[in-house]
């Protein structure tokens, strides 16, 4: 536990530097699984390693183990950590998890609430036109789910880059991106570190719609058209604010890092999709893996010798 205990932590640091690369150079679909996967996986065994530090710390209050009766000096003495790295780990602890608590329950009601206005929304086909001049599209997941489209966004596209933004939008449905958003989210709220993780999978999610809907088109260059035409339309009219839950739409977010930093992500979006297809990228791949199965391993080890340190002390 002296070692493996911190390991989990340790590998928080270099973390969010494998964002980009995963979001840039990895198919988008696999990027999607793996940044949040490791944003909760990473986020869940730091927080267990906070646990554990803080648990050090409460077998060495004397009153403690008076009332548990185990020994504190043994405690003392056995312990990995110093007192004080026990005591900073607990108020860590106690922030994280009233931040993924927090958040977890703002994720879920905004959810509900997304599932009631789907299902209170008239559609055909899963399709809402909204009478608006204000150009828009956005999904609103639910049971199921709604592709909401401004009649503004609809004058401003022809058919065929209507069908697209449709295939998108709804990708983002048939995928349940808002699900990877939520998880993604709730591990970086656990771990402050991990948020360029969860801001990449709202990216991610933006270039597997992408994908999809070319996949479904037969025609890359024309989404990659619609994605630039819908910005351009958006960005002339400030879209009004959508249903509580709407997921990302067809112009995903804005970015503010990186080489096309200065227009965000959707001129990365419409390169990407002017180039060939992106692969598995296997060592990429393979890295995240290697660090998920580490800070797993370390966490079950550290919780082993928790265990047993307990047992030496005489916890019952």
């Amino acid at each position: 536990m002296h070692v493996a205990v911190y390991v989990p932590l340790l590998l928080c640091l270099p973390a969010p530097l494998g964002a980009r690369p995963l979001a840039e150079r990895c198919e988008p679909r696999l990027a999607t699984w793996l940044l949040t996967a490791s944003a909760l996986v990473l986020g869940a065994a730091s927080t267990v390693s906070l646990g554990l530090l803080a648990a050090t710390g409460l077998l060495r209050v004397p009153q403690l183990a008076a009332l548990g009766h185990w020994s504190a000096h043994t405690a003392q003495r056995d312990a990995p950590a110093e007192l004080s790295v026990a005591l900073i780990a607990g108020l860590l602890l106690g922030g994280a998890l009233v931040t993924a608590a927090r958040m977890l329950w703002r994720r879920a009601r905004t959810l509900a609430s997304a599932a009631v206005d789907a299902a209170c929304m008239p559609t055909r086909d899963g399709l809402v036109v909204v009478d608006d001049e204000v150009p828009d599209a956005f999904a609103v997941p639910g049971l199921p789910g709604r592709v909401v489209v401004s009649t503004g966004m609809l004058d401003r596209l022809d058919r065929s880059e209507r069908a697209v933004l449709l295939a998108h939008e709804r990708a983002h449905l048939s995928g349940h991106h808002y699900a990877f958003v939520a998880l993604a989210q709730l591990g970086a709220s656990a771990n402050p570190l991990l948020r360029p993780l969860a801001a990449a999978v709202t990216y991610t999610i933006e270039r597997w719609a992408d994908e999809d809907a070319a996949a479904r088109t037969g025609d890359r260059g024309r989404v990659a058209r619609t994605v630039g035409k819908a910005a351009l339309a958006q960005h002339s009219r400030p879209a009004p604010p959508r249903p509580a839950g709407a997921a990302l739409g067809i112009l995903g977010f804005l970015g503010r890092r990186g080489p096309l930093a200065s227009a965000g992500p959707v001129p990365r979006r419409v390169a990407a999709l002017l180039a060939p297809p992106l692969d598995r990228h296997r060592i990429l791949a393979t890295t995240t893996a290697a660090v998920l199965v580490a800070a797993t391993l370390a966490t079950a080890e550290a919780t082993r010798d928790l265990h047993l340190l307990l047992e030496t002390v005489g916890v019952s």
